[in-house]
């Protein structure tokens, strides 16, 4: 499988946030690329598709970035999925098992409005998944996922028959 251009990019950094783990840094990928990687994500769903969504639903806080440059440029809404003590008037929250721990997401209510759910990188589909579940909990229509980097080998993640999306794929 050929790789995505902007995957040279990465920095992989061995043993971060703990042994064994190899970390994906997309740090110097935004710093030089920055433009580049909105528009490799922004062609991850075709112009129909884009039409019908209302907002982009980044999830904290790297999916942040993502989902808050593409609301700029598509014209669209941003929300937050945020982590918790960050939000006031809090509606639902969701905790759930990362590959290296646990964690709790929390969100404001919704309003019917169809979603991208965006993220980084998607590793084994914990806080995707959890995300997901909790946009709809409060009230939002998931209808894409989308993130920059998925590690494909250690997923095969779906949510409701929607697969996540990605620029760039690891297969290690």
């Amino acid at each position: 499988m050929s790789q995505h251009p902007l995957a040279q990019y990465l920095d992989s950094v061995p043993d971060f946030p703990k042994p064994g783990i190899i970390f994906s840094d997309i740090s110097p990928l935004l710093k030089t690329h920055f433009v580049e990687t909105i528009d490799a994500m922004s062609e991850l769903f075709s112009e129909e598709e884009w039409a019908q969504v209302d907002c982009l639903a980044g999830i904290e806080s790297r999916g942040f970035i993502f989902a808050s440059a593409l609301a700029y440029k598509l014209n669209k809404g941003f929300i937050k999925v945020r982590k918790p003590g960050k939000l006031p008037n809090v509606c639902a929250k969701i905790e759930y098992g990362l590959e290296y721990g646990s964690d709790t997401l929390e969100m404001q209510q919704g309003d019917g409005s169809r979603i991208v759910l965006l993220d980084d990188l998607i590793a084994t589909g914990g806080s995707m998944g959890a995300a997901a579940e909790l946009c709809e909990k409060v009230g939002y229509e998931v209808v894409g996922l989308a993130c920059l980097i998925d590690l494909a080998a250690l997923n095969s993640f779906v949510y409701k028959d929607m697969k996540v999306r990605s620029v760039i794929q690891l297969e290690d």
